[in-house]
């Protein structure tokens, strides 16, 4: 009965790549290992802010969830590359979460907790890693800058947590939409028409070579401008109100880099503004 179950389960998973056009074989088993994190996800946040009292008291699925990502490494490799992606920005959010609540409540930010993101050590597939590693080491091999928008940090200024995991069939999607809703957080992006200046989140800063190589088309129209700033544009352009794509166009703003707001994304803190 198992058998039948898993086997039906990998002609859907195929049949759904085949539909939504991702060329790729999916391992069998990658997607069900996230399914604990959808449904933690679906049941904790709220337009990014994270229920982390809620998710203390009820901590076991977390940490369960967590130690199943420490996969063997061949499995890992014998991954293709959507669900490796998928895997480390899960990876990523589920130990911010882990993170939090270790030391919830804290008064501050995430960035208070000493070591967090840079001396903490987990394993996943196989390997030791802490979150600056998998930021700065294992998600750039990709080459997909939108990844560093998906990721949590435990930040409002941060991109916003997801309300599911993220997975490989659906991995497009869900980069196209965090791309898509990009200008509407002002965390990200805010157009101050008053001084003409376009401010960016400083993310995109910090993965300035990535999206350069991503976006930067070398459009003739802003041949003047710097990498950077043909990419942000490049990168916004397509979701831009009619005004908004007008005032760019006109080629007489500046670009200026936000401050990251770390305040914690606790629910019960709300948003900043």
């Amino acid at each position: 009965m198992m058998r039948r179950c898993l086997s039906l389960f990998i002609g859907l998973f195929v049949a759904a790549a085949a539909v939504s056009g991702q060329q790729f074989t999916p391992a069998p088993g990658a997607e069900l290992l996230h399914r604990p994190l959808d449904q933690i996800l679906d049941v904790n946040v709220r337009d990014g802010l994270v229920y982390y009292r809620a998710l203390k008291a009820e901590r076991g699925r977390l940490d369960r969830y967590i130690a199943s990502l420490n996969v063997p490494a061949a499995t890992y490799q014998g991954w293709a590359k959507p669900q490796q992606m998928a895997f480390w920005v899960n990876t990523y959010n589920a130990l911010v979460l882990q993170l939090v609540i270790n030391h919830y409540p804290t008064s501050g930010t995430v960035k208070q907790i000493p070591g967090g993101f840079d001396k903490t050590i987990w394993r996943a597939a196989g390997r030791p890693v802490t979150l600056d590693q998998i930021e700065k080491t294992i998600l750039p091999e990709f080459k997909e800058p939108r990844l560093y928008l998906a990721l949590g940090r435990g930040a409002v200024g941060s991109g916003r947590l997801r309300s599911e995991a993220y997975t490989a069939d659906r991995l497009e999607k869900q980069l196209a939409d965090i791309q898509a809703d990009f200008v509407n957080d002002r965390h990200m992006y805010r157009l101050d028409r008053l001084t003409g200046t376009i401010h960016v989140t400083p993310i995109v800063s910090w993965h300035e070579a990535e999206f350069v190589a991503a976006y930067d088309k070398n459009d003739p129209k802003f041949a003047s401008r710097s990498p950077i700033e043909r990419a942000v544009i490049a990168f916004i352009t397509p979701s831009l109100l009619p005004s908004e794509r007008e005032f760019v166009q006109k080629n007489e703003w500046k670009m200026a880099f936000l401050d990251m707001d770390w305040k914690l994304n606790d629910l019960t803190g709300g948003r900043a503004e």
